[in-house]
């Protein structure tokens, strides 16, 4: 009896321990061209905010300023592809100051959401933002969608990163948008 206590508080403990252990760091890309990162990105996948859930046409759109912080304007149809259009604006600011992969997304001041830069094709034509929480996630692309294949590929890099991919939603896209 006392063998077997024993070996449930020890594997009880070691669960303990495992359920504390802090995920790895989320991957960053090597380096932004902050430039060519600028412009129209289409949401084709999300963990959404609040704010996101129901989305349709979702869009972020990037502008770099000369004071190096990046205004961003997030638009969309609300429930449905004819739903009534909302934006929301937040402003960017680089917190790495080195690789451009790390901002801070500020939608109310003072505080700056986590904004980390995973994965950015070589064409920058496709990219996952995540978060080191791991409660929020997007593959956007250029485009209003992208081949399946390369949206599993993606979502399997999502994984990657200790995400849950189940909770990951399409975003439904107009191709003509």
């Amino acid at each position: 009896m006392r063998m077997t206590s024993l070996l449930l508080i020890a594997t009880l403990a070691g669960c303990a321990g495992m359920a504390d252990t802090p995920l790895k760091p989320v991957t960053l890309v090597p380096q932004v061209d902050l430039p060519r990162f600028m412009g129209d990105w289409h949401v084709i996948a999300n963990i959404p905010t609040f704010l996101e859930k129901g989305a349709h046409n979702a869009k972020d759109s990037y502008r770099l300023d000369a004071d190096g912080t990046i205004p961003t304007t997030f638009s969309f149809n609300a429930d449905g592809f004819d739903g009534k259009p909302k934006s929301y604006t937040s402003r960017g600011f680089i917190l790495d100051g080195g690789n451009n992969a790390v901002w801070g997304q500020q939608y109310l001041w003072p505080i700056k959401a986590d904004y980390r830069i995973s994965y950015l094709s070589n064409d920058y034509s496709q990219v996952v933002i995540t978060r080191e929480k791991r409660d929020y996630v997007w593959i956007m692309a250029r485009t209003p969608t992208i081949p399946e294949a390369d949206f599993e590929r993606l979502k399997a890099f999502v994984g990657t990163q200790g995400y849950d991919v189940n909770k990951l939603l399409r975003v439904p896209q107009a191709s003509g948008r």
